[in-house]
């Protein structure tokens, strides 16, 4: 096997797109789409990959960081001049490039690697990546012969007759003897209607001057997906999601309605967890097996241990130890770390807090910036006051505490083992071990205040 190079091309800035936000950033299934190029082609180990970037050239860097070379294409002047750019890092080398476009995220290691086998089976000296096109209008039609030689890539709009009924459509994908392309790529002419330097003519400058073409048909159309607007974009999306939901299913998970399930690239999900219908799950997301994850709830970048249950409710940047719970309608925020068999019931949020094992908080609670022990109760309407309007303040409290019913904890306090904190206080002090907290008025009863009630209506009304 020679050696292998890659170059993507993404430097376009994608105005059909309609989008501040240059074409190739636009994520599918939470990974933008030069990235799903990068990654498959990562797969594959090439000696080289070199990204062309032109349009927000900043930040696909910032993006891909040291995962590629980079060539700055500064003018659109169309994928041949783009290519070229490359031509510092790679002319040098012997083996075989291939040329792949950074807004096509649908295809796969599999049929990359399949079509660099073929190129360097058939000895050519380009090969092109075709697929059978269910409607092949606006793509370029690849043309053979009767020895199913590749004679021609004929533009839709310079196809004749006999030719647009062809269903074999070009990729945009190609797999270059590096030495031939970039000798033949200072022989493209711009001599078109746009006046750019088009890559497909390189393959037709090889075929006029003996060098064998030949072209790979992948199985999967919708592999050579390119987005180039919203609806494309959407397509690409639903085409992902299933691939995804699919692979999971395959893995022993269980979702009750695919089409309405939504899960990034890359998330992990251990088996005989089930997934019910309206649940997203977003990136960096971890969730272990036997657990359930209730319509409507939402996970973004956490790790959710295994016997977990959780109920339409939102998981963001947390921690959810085995054997726990959360919800209906609880919002775990960023840095909340739950611990086993805790139960987080409903309306309750929780953020940048640590919560010991076999603690319960139950209901229309806020704990904020907190380290709650073990096996603690949390009374139905307990709020943590963890903010000045200045700055933030963390309290601590011990195992085996009782949190009464609509107190306050106004952070900072430290509240010790087996404490108590009667039901509506506002605790501002700190409550020793054993001890109990009570920090509310004395209640009063005012005799016969009806009486007086009654008589300063009676006058309103007299008015």
């Amino acid at each position: 096997m020679s050696d292998r190079f890659v170059i993507i091309l993404a430097a376009g800035k994608g105005t059909r797109m309609k989008s501040k936000l240059y074409k190739v950033m636009h994520k599918v299934s939470g990974k933008s789409m030069v990235d799903h190029v990068l990654t498959q082609v990562e797969a594959m180990k090439p000696k080289e990959i070199v990204t062309v970037v032109g349009h927000g050239a900043q930040e696909v860097e910032d993006l891909l960081q040291e995962r590629t070379k980079y060539a700055l294409q500064s003018e659109q002047l169309g994928t041949a001049h783009a290519v070229i750019q490359a031509e510092d890092i790679l002319k040098d080398h012997s083996g075989t490039t291939l040329i792949i476009s950074g807004d096509t995220p649908l295809f796969t290691e599999e049929t990359l690697n399949n079509l660099f086998e073929y190129h360097e089976q058939q000895n050519a000296k380009a090969t092109v990546l075709t697929a059978k096109a269910p409607n092949p209008f606006g793509y370029g039609r690849v043309i053979r012969n009767e020895n199913g030689d590749v004679t021609n890539i004929v533009e839709q709009k310079d196809a004749n007759e006999q030719e647009a009924a062809v269903d074999e459509i070009n990729t945009g994908v190609y797999c270059f003897d590096n030495h031939e392309l970039f000798t033949r790529l200072h022989e493209v002419g711009n001599d078109n209607a746009q006046g750019e330097y088009y890559l497909p003519d390189v393959v037709e400058i090889i075929r006029n001057t003996g060098g064998k073409v030949s072209a790979y048909q992948m199985e999967d159309f919708n592999e050579s997906m390119g987005v180039n607007d919203r609806v494309a974009l959407s397509n690409a999306e639903k085409v992902m999601r299933q691939r995804i939901n699919e692979m999971h299913m395959r893995n022993g998970v269980t979702l009750i309605d695919p089409i309405n399930t939504y899960i990034d690239y890359g998330v992990e999900i251990g088996s005989d967890t089930i997934v019910e219908p309206g649940v997203k799950i977003f990136g960096d997301t971890v969730i272990g097996e036997d657990c359930l994850i209730g319509s409507g709830s939402r996970i973004e970048n956490s790790k959710i241990g295994n016997n977990i249950k959780i109920i339409s409710s939102t998981i963001e940047d947390a921690v959810m130890k085995d054997g726990s719970n959360c919800g209906p309608n609880s919002h775990l925020r960023p840095n909340a770390e739950i611990g086993e068999d805790v139960h987080i019931g409903n309306f309750v949020e929780i953020k940048n807090t640590k919560i010991g094992d076999r603690t319960k908080v139950g209901h229309l609670t806020y704990i904020g910036d907190a380290t709650l022990g073990t096996d603690i109760n949390v009374g139905c309407g307990v709020v943590f006051v963890n903010y000045d309007g200045v700055q933030k303040f963390h309290s601590e409290i011990g195992s085996y505490t009782f949190l009464g019913s609509n107190s306050n904890i106004v952070n900072p306090v430290k509240i010790a083992d087996h404490a108590f904190v009667a039901a509506g206080s506002t605790i501002t002090e700190d409550i020793p071990y054993h001890a109990m907290g009570i920090a509310r008025s004395r209640q009063v009863n005012k005799e016969e205040f009806w009486d007086r009630l009654a008589v300063s209506k009676s006058e309103e009304w007299n008015k």
